[in-house]
């Protein structure tokens, strides 16, 4: 008799947790895993700029990368987690493939800017620009509006650093 209100109270909990999962439509799960995807890729790619970068001024913004990114990774990580939905924990293979190419430029510093600072930032600011409009999910929607300013940010400092490049 007691495995009963064990079995009960384990489907209880299974029953909660898909609940959750469907009041994320498939939309936010979408953006959810393609931001948690993009985020885990700009701290990889700010690490490998504190390896292989030359310039100080890059090698300070990937800091900034991996500061930033890591902590909005984590509230997003946590956000994800009430909701039911599982996100990637590593780097997807299209964006290693992208890191290895930045690795291995001839001109390491220029490849990084334009690769992640500028082109990278400029998709993901289109990615939270439309979810903090489109989002179901109140507090997906939130996350994107909240995480917005900090990318705008980092694709205007990397602008930056284009320029002074005299690219």
């Amino acid at each position: 008799m007691k495995t009963f209100p064990k079995l009960l109270i384990a489907t209880a909990a299974l029953a909660a947790a898909m609940a959750a999962q469907a009041q994320v439509s498939k939309k936010d799960q979408d953006f959810m895993t393609r931001a948690a995807a993009g985020g885990l890729y700009e701290v990889a790619a700010g690490t490998l700029v504190q390896e292989k970068g030359r310039s100080p001024t890059v090698k300070a913004f990937g800091e900034m990368l991996i500061k930033d990114h890591t902590a909005a990774n984590g509230e997003l990580k946590a956000l994800a987690s009430a909701k039911g939905v599982t996100l990637p924990t590593a780097v997807p293979a299209d964006k290693k493939k992208r890191l290895d190419k930045i690795a291995k430029a001839k001109d390491f510093d220029k490849e990084f800017v334009d690769e992640v600072g500028v082109d990278d930032h400029k998709k993901d600011i289109q990615l939270f620009e439309k979810a903090s409009k489109d989002a179901d999910d109140a507090e997906v929607k939130a996350f994107a509006a909240k995480t917005l300013p900090t990318l705008k940010a980092h694709h205007e400092h990397a602008e930056g650093l284009k320029k002074a490049y005299g690219q």
